[in-house]
Protein backbone atom coordinates (compact mmCIF):
# COMPACT_ATOMS: atom_id res chain seq x y z
CA UNK A 1 0.00 0.00 0.00
CA UNK A 2 1.67 3.56 -0.89
CA UNK A 3 1.49 6.33 1.27
CA UNK A 4 0.02 8.38 -2.04
CA UNK A 5 -2.93 6.01 -2.03
CA UNK A 6 -5.52 6.69 0.18
CA UNK A 7 -7.97 3.94 1.24
CA UNK A 8 -11.21 6.50 1.95
CA UNK A 9 -12.69 7.92 -0.99
CA UNK A 10 -12.30 11.82 -0.48
CA UNK A 11 -15.68 13.30 -0.34
CA UNK A 12 -15.43 15.87 2.13
CA UNK A 13 -18.48 15.76 3.61
CA UNK A 14 -19.53 11.73 3.77
CA UNK A 15 -19.53 9.72 6.65
CA UNK A 16 -16.99 6.95 6.22
CA UNK A 17 -17.38 3.60 7.60
CA UNK A 18 -14.37 1.30 7.99
CA UNK A 19 -15.76 -2.33 8.92
CA UNK A 20 -12.58 -4.36 10.34
CA UNK A 21 -13.21 -8.26 10.48
CA UNK A 22 -11.18 -11.33 9.90
CA UNK A 23 -9.59 -14.07 12.05
CA UNK A 24 -9.14 -13.92 15.53
CA UNK A 25 -5.14 -12.79 15.86
CA UNK A 26 -5.08 -11.41 12.71
CA UNK A 27 -4.66 -7.80 14.07
CA UNK A 28 -8.47 -6.27 14.61
CA UNK A 29 -7.56 -5.13 17.67
CA UNK A 30 -4.50 -3.18 16.71
CA UNK A 31 -5.61 -1.66 13.43
CA UNK A 32 -8.36 -0.26 15.81
CA UNK A 33 -5.99 1.16 18.14
CA UNK A 34 -4.81 3.28 14.88
CA UNK A 35 -7.79 4.65 13.67
CA UNK A 36 -8.58 5.67 16.87
CA UNK A 37 -5.42 7.54 16.96
CA UNK A 38 -6.73 9.14 13.80
CA UNK A 39 -9.72 10.35 15.44
CA UNK A 40 -12.31 7.54 14.25
CA UNK A 41 -15.39 6.64 16.18
CA UNK A 42 -14.33 3.35 17.55
CA UNK A 43 -15.90 0.26 18.34
CA UNK A 44 -14.99 -3.41 19.03
CA UNK A 45 -16.85 -6.67 18.84
CA UNK A 46 -20.34 -4.64 17.45
CA UNK A 47 -23.35 -7.16 16.80
CA UNK A 48 -23.97 -6.43 13.25
CA UNK A 49 -27.52 -6.03 13.95
CA UNK A 50 -26.76 -2.55 15.51
CA UNK A 51 -24.33 -1.63 12.89
CA UNK A 52 -27.31 0.72 11.00
CA UNK A 53 -28.05 2.10 14.10
CA UNK A 54 -24.37 3.37 15.19
CA UNK A 55 -23.96 5.23 11.95
CA UNK A 56 -27.44 6.90 11.86
CA UNK A 57 -26.55 8.30 15.53
CA UNK A 58 -23.01 9.39 15.16
CA UNK A 59 -24.19 10.79 11.51
CA UNK A 60 -26.67 12.99 13.78
CA UNK A 61 -24.67 13.92 16.24
CA UNK A 62 -21.51 15.20 13.95
CA UNK A 63 -23.68 17.66 12.24
CA UNK A 64 -22.00 19.57 9.95
CA UNK A 65 -18.05 17.97 11.09
CA UNK A 66 -17.17 15.21 8.89
CA UNK A 67 -17.02 11.51 11.07
CA UNK A 68 -14.97 8.30 10.41
CA UNK A 69 -16.40 5.97 12.00
CA UNK A 70 -14.98 2.15 12.61
CA UNK A 71 -16.06 -0.83 14.35
CA UNK A 72 -14.77 -4.66 14.81
CA UNK A 73 -17.10 -7.16 13.53
CA UNK A 74 -15.96 -11.25 14.49
CA UNK A 75 -17.06 -14.87 14.58
CA UNK A 76 -18.86 -14.03 17.84
CA UNK A 77 -21.48 -12.68 16.14
CA UNK A 78 -24.40 -15.23 14.72
CA UNK A 79 -23.53 -17.15 11.63
CA UNK A 80 -27.00 -15.23 10.26
CA UNK A 81 -26.02 -12.31 10.93
CA UNK A 82 -22.30 -12.53 9.40
CA UNK A 83 -24.44 -13.71 6.18
CA UNK A 84 -26.49 -10.50 6.42
CA UNK A 85 -23.37 -8.14 6.40
CA UNK A 86 -23.25 -7.74 2.67
CA UNK A 87 -27.23 -7.19 2.49
CA UNK A 88 -26.61 -4.34 5.52
CA UNK A 89 -23.53 -2.68 3.59
CA UNK A 90 -25.23 -2.60 0.12
CA UNK A 91 -28.16 -0.15 2.07
CA UNK A 92 -25.59 2.05 3.37
CA UNK A 93 -24.25 2.70 0.86
CA UNK A 94 -27.69 2.84 -0.66
CA UNK A 95 -27.83 5.83 2.48
CA UNK A 96 -25.09 7.99 1.35
CA UNK A 97 -22.50 6.18 3.31
CA UNK A 98 -18.66 5.22 2.28
CA UNK A 99 -18.61 1.77 3.58
CA UNK A 100 -15.18 -0.34 3.37
CA UNK A 101 -14.67 -3.73 4.78
CA UNK A 102 -11.22 -5.03 5.71
CA UNK A 103 -10.42 -8.84 6.27
CA UNK A 104 -7.34 -8.95 8.23
CA UNK A 105 -6.10 -12.54 7.90
CA UNK A 106 -2.90 -14.51 8.80
CA UNK A 107 -1.21 -18.26 8.15
CA UNK A 108 -2.85 -21.18 9.99
CA UNK A 109 0.62 -21.48 11.93
CA UNK A 110 1.05 -18.06 12.63
CA UNK A 111 -2.50 -17.60 14.07
CA UNK A 112 -1.55 -20.64 16.58
CA UNK A 113 1.89 -19.67 17.63
CA UNK A 114 0.31 -16.07 18.63
CA UNK A 115 -2.33 -17.87 20.65
CA UNK A 116 0.37 -20.20 22.20
CA UNK A 117 2.30 -17.38 23.11
CA UNK A 118 -0.36 -14.90 24.26
CA UNK A 119 -2.27 -18.25 26.42
CA UNK A 120 -5.52 -16.65 24.75
CA UNK A 121 -8.55 -18.88 24.44
CA UNK A 122 -9.90 -18.83 20.95
CA UNK A 123 -13.92 -17.17 20.85
CA UNK A 124 -14.71 -20.83 19.23
CA UNK A 125 -12.82 -22.83 22.00
CA UNK A 126 -16.27 -22.89 24.31
CA UNK A 127 -17.43 -25.47 21.68
CA UNK A 128 -14.76 -28.10 22.42
CA UNK A 129 -12.31 -27.82 19.57
CA UNK A 130 -9.11 -27.64 19.43
CA UNK A 131 -7.53 -24.73 18.13
CA UNK A 132 -6.72 -25.55 14.96
CA UNK A 133 -10.09 -26.74 14.09
CA UNK A 134 -11.34 -23.81 15.80
CA UNK A 135 -9.57 -21.33 13.04
CA UNK A 136 -11.20 -23.90 10.36
CA UNK A 137 -14.03 -23.41 11.57
CA UNK A 138 -13.38 -19.56 11.91
CA UNK A 139 -12.77 -19.28 8.47
CA UNK A 140 -15.34 -21.66 6.96
CA UNK A 141 -18.08 -18.99 9.60
CA UNK A 142 -15.83 -15.55 7.88
CA UNK A 143 -15.34 -16.86 4.02
CA UNK A 144 -18.53 -14.57 3.17
CA UNK A 145 -17.21 -11.61 4.49
CA UNK A 146 -13.54 -12.26 3.04
CA UNK A 147 -15.35 -12.54 -0.73
CA UNK A 148 -16.64 -9.47 -0.61
CA UNK A 149 -13.83 -7.54 1.17
CA UNK A 150 -12.38 -4.29 -0.07
CA UNK A 151 -8.85 -5.06 1.20
CA UNK A 152 -7.71 -8.35 2.86
CA UNK A 153 -4.34 -8.03 4.45
CA UNK A 154 -2.23 -10.87 5.69
CA UNK A 155 -0.60 -9.71 9.04
CA UNK A 156 1.79 -12.69 8.89
CA UNK A 157 4.64 -11.07 8.73
CA UNK A 158 4.21 -8.03 10.20
CA UNK A 159 4.69 -6.72 13.94
CA UNK A 160 2.61 -4.77 15.53
CA UNK A 161 3.98 -1.52 14.56
CA UNK A 162 4.22 -2.53 11.08
CA UNK A 163 0.63 -2.99 11.19
CA UNK A 164 0.27 -0.02 12.25
CA UNK A 165 1.94 2.12 10.26
CA UNK A 166 0.04 -0.03 7.70
CA UNK A 167 -3.23 1.39 8.53
CA UNK A 168 -2.05 5.10 9.33
CA UNK A 169 -0.56 5.27 6.29
CA UNK A 170 -3.15 3.93 3.94
CA UNK A 171 -5.69 6.21 6.21
CA UNK A 172 -3.66 9.44 6.51
CA UNK A 173 -5.94 11.68 4.12
CA UNK A 174 -8.33 10.79 6.35
CA UNK A 175 -7.03 13.43 9.07
CA UNK A 176 -6.54 16.46 6.83
CA UNK A 177 -2.69 16.49 7.40
CA UNK A 178 0.60 14.80 7.96
CA UNK A 179 0.53 12.33 10.24
CA UNK A 180 2.60 11.62 13.14
CA UNK A 181 4.24 8.55 14.35
CA UNK A 182 6.64 8.65 17.58
CA UNK A 183 7.78 5.80 18.81
CA UNK A 184 10.13 4.70 21.75
CA UNK A 185 13.07 2.47 21.38
CA UNK A 186 16.14 0.83 23.06
CA UNK A 187 19.56 1.67 21.32
CA UNK A 188 20.71 -1.69 22.82
CA UNK A 189 17.96 -3.56 20.64
CA UNK A 190 19.13 -1.81 17.26
CA UNK A 191 17.54 1.43 15.46
CA UNK A 192 13.73 1.12 14.41
CA UNK A 193 14.66 0.62 10.82
CA UNK A 194 10.98 2.39 9.78
CA UNK A 195 12.58 5.77 11.35
CA UNK A 196 12.20 9.17 9.19
CA UNK A 197 14.46 11.05 12.55
CA UNK A 198 16.09 9.57 15.56
CA UNK A 199 17.24 11.35 18.72
CA UNK A 200 19.24 10.53 21.58
CA UNK A 201 17.37 10.51 25.23
CA UNK A 202 20.92 8.53 26.98
CA UNK A 203 21.98 11.81 27.86
CA UNK A 204 19.27 12.59 30.48
CA UNK A 205 19.02 11.61 33.83
CA UNK A 206 18.08 7.84 34.34
CA UNK A 207 15.39 6.52 36.64
CA UNK A 208 16.86 3.33 36.11
CA UNK A 209 19.51 4.36 38.74
CA UNK A 210 16.34 5.17 41.45
CA UNK A 211 15.54 1.58 42.55
CA UNK A 212 11.93 2.23 43.10
CA UNK A 213 11.61 3.78 39.35
CA UNK A 214 12.91 1.20 38.14
CA UNK A 215 10.67 -1.54 37.89
CA UNK A 216 8.12 1.19 36.00
CA UNK A 217 7.86 2.93 32.93
CA UNK A 218 7.60 6.51 31.17
CA UNK A 219 4.02 6.44 31.22
CA UNK A 220 3.54 6.36 35.23
CA UNK A 221 3.28 8.90 37.72
CA UNK A 222 6.44 8.00 39.73
CA UNK A 223 8.65 8.85 36.51
CA UNK A 224 6.72 11.35 35.08
CA UNK A 225 7.37 13.20 38.67
CA UNK A 226 11.13 12.51 38.36
CA UNK A 227 11.60 13.90 34.64
CA UNK A 228 8.98 16.55 35.01
CA UNK A 229 11.22 17.87 38.02
CA UNK A 230 15.14 17.63 35.87
CA UNK A 231 15.70 20.92 34.12
CA UNK A 232 17.94 19.30 31.33
CA UNK A 233 15.13 17.47 30.53
CA UNK A 234 12.86 20.13 30.48
CA UNK A 235 15.52 21.58 27.88
CA UNK A 236 15.73 18.51 25.96
CA UNK A 237 11.52 18.52 25.53
CA UNK A 238 11.61 22.58 24.62
CA UNK A 239 14.56 21.91 21.58
CA UNK A 240 13.15 19.30 19.77
CA UNK A 241 9.73 20.55 19.74
CA UNK A 242 11.26 23.78 18.65
CA UNK A 243 12.98 21.69 15.55
CA UNK A 244 9.82 19.91 15.06
CA UNK A 245 8.15 23.48 14.42
CA UNK A 246 10.59 24.30 12.29
CA UNK A 247 10.85 21.61 9.93
CA UNK A 248 7.55 19.05 9.54
CA UNK A 249 5.75 22.22 7.60
CA UNK A 250 8.00 20.99 5.00
CA UNK A 251 7.52 18.15 4.65
CA UNK A 252 3.56 19.00 4.47
CA UNK A 253 4.46 21.37 1.45
CA UNK A 254 6.46 18.40 0.22
CA UNK A 255 3.38 16.21 0.10
CA UNK A 256 4.21 13.48 2.77
CA UNK A 257 1.66 11.98 4.50
CA UNK A 258 3.25 10.22 7.44
CA UNK A 259 6.16 11.47 9.08
CA UNK A 260 7.84 8.46 12.28
CA UNK A 261 9.91 10.46 15.17
CA UNK A 262 12.13 7.81 16.86
CA UNK A 263 13.59 8.67 20.27
CA UNK A 264 15.92 6.40 22.09
CA UNK A 265 17.35 5.53 25.35
CA UNK A 266 19.26 2.93 27.23
CA UNK A 267 16.26 0.50 27.55
CA UNK A 268 13.66 1.84 25.73
CA UNK A 269 11.33 2.04 29.26
CA UNK A 270 11.80 5.49 31.13
CA UNK A 271 13.00 8.51 28.93
CA UNK A 272 12.16 7.50 25.36
CA UNK A 273 8.68 6.80 26.61
CA UNK A 274 8.09 9.79 28.79
CA UNK A 275 9.41 12.03 25.78
CA UNK A 276 7.20 10.20 23.16
CA UNK A 277 4.44 10.51 25.54
CA UNK A 278 4.81 14.67 25.94
CA UNK A 279 5.52 15.06 22.40
CA UNK A 280 2.13 13.46 21.37
CA UNK A 281 0.20 15.25 23.88
CA UNK A 282 1.26 18.44 22.93
CA UNK A 283 0.75 17.48 19.28
CA UNK A 284 -2.56 16.34 19.60
CA UNK A 285 -3.44 19.50 20.63
CA UNK A 286 -2.27 21.30 17.86
CA UNK A 287 -3.81 18.46 14.92
CA UNK A 288 -5.25 15.51 14.28
CA UNK A 289 -3.27 12.08 13.19
CA UNK A 290 -0.92 11.80 15.89
CA UNK A 291 0.35 7.91 17.24
CA UNK A 292 2.28 6.65 19.77
CA UNK A 293 4.33 3.69 19.76
CA UNK A 294 6.61 1.74 22.50
CA UNK A 295 8.32 -0.70 20.93
CA UNK A 296 10.22 -2.13 24.60
CA UNK A 297 6.77 -1.72 26.19
CA UNK A 298 4.70 -3.11 23.50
Amino acid sequence: MSEKTPLLPSSPDATHLIVLTGMSGGGKTVALRALEDLEFYCVDNLPTVLLPQLVASVRRDAGEKRRHVAVGVDVRNPSEDLRRMPAMLSELAAAGVHAHLIFLDSRDEVLIKRYSETRRRHPLSWQGLSLADAIAEERRLLRPLAAIADKVIDSSDLNVHQLRRLFATGYADATEGLTLMFQSFAFRRGLPLDADFVFDARCLPNPHWDPTLRPLSGKDAAVRDYLDGQPLVGEYLADTMRWLDTWLPRFEVDDRSYVTISIGCTGGRHRSVYLVEKLASHYRELRNGVLTFHRELE
